[in-house]
């Protein structure tokens, strides 16, 4: 792969030296996919006479590969669609480029219709370019395709303006085909403490617009645009997966034709008047990401966990056990009751303390001293030294929590800048959450939190930041640019001043919250280790907050936090066995006040903190399993080596199951030919006392047999345990059980005992 990261390319910049200009447009199809094995996307890039190419096929390429040549002779041509609709060309659903020039006479509205012509084009079998020009309307496009580690695609355009008058872009967006089987659509909606809630619909004709308009992604983003078969689930069925990989403003379409036709694709949303080019200036579009399978929503997802695992800024180090400390102290900042949680925190085998909120100038509550970054002289007379220190003396880490775009009103920084903040024309944007932004596109801001939070971290030894950002961004404009909206700017000033403390502090990570999940995306995570993926910790919620954020995000960034009984934000009771194993499929972390816990508590969580250690290797590299259930009252889920050598499974009872019929616990993606034990390695109590269900006819002899044959242990094919599972008994509301599934040398003919006790 080139060295680009995926952040993408400057809002202006001049055009650079032309290439080489022997290079022809493109003459003959092509298959542009990752090479190797293994489950991967592909696009055919087919030539049109006189017209940029288009993509005459997208979907997952067969293990024996594909000829494009032949592809493209069984094709239709009217399934294949261009990577940037043209309505000069005929294309009377939605845009790929929406603009417009600014003149005299008329003073705007000139070629807002253009159609860009094939000039070159280079590919190489896994990245290409294509250049085309409309030299009528003055504009030059590239479209740049790649495909990437772990089997999917992404592409984006670069529009240059090549003429003499300004030229606003109002919308630029890259689009890819979905074939007649993918009816139905699936995305996400949601609500802070209430991330990725799924949504699901049928293709209709016309256009399904996702905006998002809160200068990140929001807790109601779409996250993952996917299209598929009727019924498609997470083990079953052809799905294709679109992402948008920025952590500003966004759109995501599906689009069906009056043909037929139908396009899944988006960009960034810019806002009006945001993006206007100079002679010689370019735009180019975030990352889109497009991922296709042939085994459901499970596929669609390993792709894009194959990404991020491929990334420099992917966490080297195994995933440390975390102690954040905000519900159990909030701005209560002691030294002896914070060294009281680190003592305890120690002792159960905590890696990682993290002081949260409330440790600097002026910030005894919410409401002041976001902006003044050092050390509050009257909570903190002689600085974090005294707390540092007695962390590091544990052999734990220390990390410490930031939120650097904003600003509060009552704070030192706003009394001396009130210019600072990001607004439009002389009005003050409306409040959330006590704080406004800042303008981090003026060299001045940024200069400023660099220098701040650059000495934080030299004065203490901290290994670990958690970069909050707590609310969205209304009238962002820029003070600089007379109130003209810079959000996108915005996005990529934070992404600047970020590599630059990862570039001053490299022996830090770097953890991205927005309260709780409101800024996951590829942009954002190609530069930290860690998302805090809900501010909801309630275990019963987490449970399906986790399972739809792992669509994007694999379990080693997510973190879990194993919370108080009582969850504060739904004042729900949930076992410590919920509560933890919520935790384990994540990063392991805890957020209590362990000093209210009883023995026998931290005696429990102790044991689930050393099953978290033994087993975050396989957690953190496997693929993540989630396994379709007719029961909507339980969940099973769980992660499968990349060897195929072991799992990790989990059974969750959410509620009370209208039936006593077992559930079948099946390990999909087993090598068929091997032999593997099950063992219940769920820690605390017996099966009993983890909550198995009697049912409402008895004690229930089978399930109780199930049960104790599988805490000592059964034994099947990878073919049995993937297609039939293992019966687990229907047990309590909010009961868990984890299952370590290991290989076992084979004693017998795989016909003659395909399961078996031992």
């Amino acid at each position: 792969m080139p060295a680009d990261t995926g952040r993408p390319g400057p809002r202006h910049h001049a055009a650079g030296p032309d290439a080489d200009r022997s290079l022809a447009p493109l003459t003959r199809p092509f298959l542009l996919a990752i090479g190797g094995s293994g489950q991967r996307t592909g696009l055919v890039l087919a030539p049109r006479a006189d017209s940029m190419p288009a993509v005459a096929w997208a979907g997952p390429v067969p293990e024996a590969g594909l000829d494009p040549v032949a592809v493209t002779g069984l094709t239709d041509v009217s399934w294949r669609c261009p990577l940037l609709p043209e309505h000069a060309a005929g294309w009377f659903g939605r845009p790929g480029l929406s603009g417009h020039r600014l003149g005299i006479e008329p003073a705007a509205g000139r070629d807002w219709s253009p159609r860009f012509r094939p000039v070159r084009s280079t590919h190489d079998g896994e990245k290409a370019s294509l250049e085309g020009a409309d030299a009528v309307a003055g504009l030059a496009l590239v479209t740049e395709l790649q495909a990437v580690p772990g089997g999917a695609i992404r592409g984006r355009h670069t529009l240059t303006n090549t003429a003499d008058r300004p030229y606003v872009v109002d919308g630029l967006e890259i689009v890819f085909p979905l074939p007649g089987e993918a009816a139905e659509i699936l995305d996400f909606t949601g609500r802070a403490m209430l991330e990725r809630v799924p949504q699901r619909r049928g293709i209709a004709d016309g256009l399904w617009l996702r905006e998002g308009r809160r200068g990140r992604p929001g807790h109601d983003a779409a996250t993952v645009l996917a299209a598929g078969q009727p019924g498609f689930a997470f083990g079953h069925g052809h799905v294709w997966g679109v992402h948008v990989g920025w952590s500003g403003n966004t759109v995501y379409r599906v689009e069906r034709l009056a043909s037929g036709l139908t396009t899944i694709g988006g960009g960034e949303l810019l806002l009006p008047g945001e993006v206007a080019l100079a002679a010689g200036q370019s735009y180019t579009t975030p990352w889109v990401y497009l991922a296709a399978a042939g085994d459901g929503l499970d596929g669609l997802a390993a792709a894009f966990h194959g990404y991020l695992r491929s990334l420099p800024a992917h966490p080297a180090s195994p995933r440390p056990v975390n102690l954040n400390v905000w519900e159990a102290v909030t701005f209560d900042h002691g030294l002896a009751r914070l060294t009281a949680l680190a003592d305890i925190a120690a002792g159960l085998g905590v890696e990682r303390y993290v002081l949260d909120d409330g440790w600097f100038h002026g910030r005894r509550d919410a409401t002041a001293g976001l902006g003044d970054w050092w050390v509050d002289e009257s909570a903190w007379p002689g600085g974090l030294h005294p707390l540092v220190d007695h962390v590091r003396a544990l052999g734990m880490q220390f990390g410490l929590w930031f939120e650097p775009e904003m600003v509060s009103p009552d704070s030192g920084l706003y009394r001396t800048h009130p210019d600072w903040i990001l607004a439009t024309g002389q009005r003050v944007p409306p409040l959330q959450r006590n704080q406004l932004v800042l303008d981090l596109t003026r060299p001045e801001v940024s200069g400023y939190l660099l220098e701040q939070m650059s000495a934080v971290l030299s004065e203490y030894d901290i290994s670990y930041v958690k970069w909050d950002h707590n609310r969205d961004l209304v009238d962002a404009g820029s003070a600089a640019r007379a109130g003209a909206p810079v959000a996108g700017d915005q996005v990529r000033a934070v992404y600047d001043l970020l590599d630059q403390l990862r570039k001053r502090h490299p022996g830090v990570e770097w953890e991205s919250c927005a309260s709780g999940g409101g800024r996951v995306d590829l942009g954002i995570l190609e530069r930290t280790q860690r998302i805090w993926v809900s501010d909801s910790t309630d275990a019963l919620a987490r449970q399906a907050i986790q399972r739809w954020t792992g669509q994007l995000v694999p379990p080693e960034y997510c973190g879990a936090h194993v919370s108080a009984p009582v969850a504060g934000q739904t004042g729900r009771h949930l076992p410590l066995a919920l509560r933890a194993a919520t935790a384990l499929f994540g990063h392991f972390g805890i957020e209590w006040d362990l000093t209210t816990a009883d023995e026998p508590s931290l005696a429990e969580l102790a044991g689930w903190i050393r099953l978290y250690k033994a087993h975050r290797g396989l957690l953190h590299s496997g693929r993540v399993v989630r396994v379709d259930v007719p029961d909507d009252t339980m969940l099973i889920h769980g992660v499968v080596a990349a060897d195929r050598s072991a799992a990790l499974m989990s059974y969750v009872q959410l509620d009370e199951s209208a039936h006593t019929r077992a559930a079948a616990l099946r390990v999909p993606g087993l090598d068929p030919a091997r032999d593997y034990r099950v063992t219940d390695v769920t820690p605390g109590a017996g099966p009993a006392g983890r909550g198995t269900s009697p049912g409402p006819a008895g004690p229930g002899a089978a399930g109780a047999a199930a049960s104790s044959t599988a805490a000592a242990g059964i034994v099947a094919s990878g073919a049995v345990l993937g297609a039939i599972g293992m019966a687990v008994p229907v047990r309590r509301p909010h009961a868990v059980a984890v299952y370590l599934v290991t290989t076992e040398p084979r004693r017998f003919p795989p016909a003659a005992c395909p399961g078996r006790a031992r």
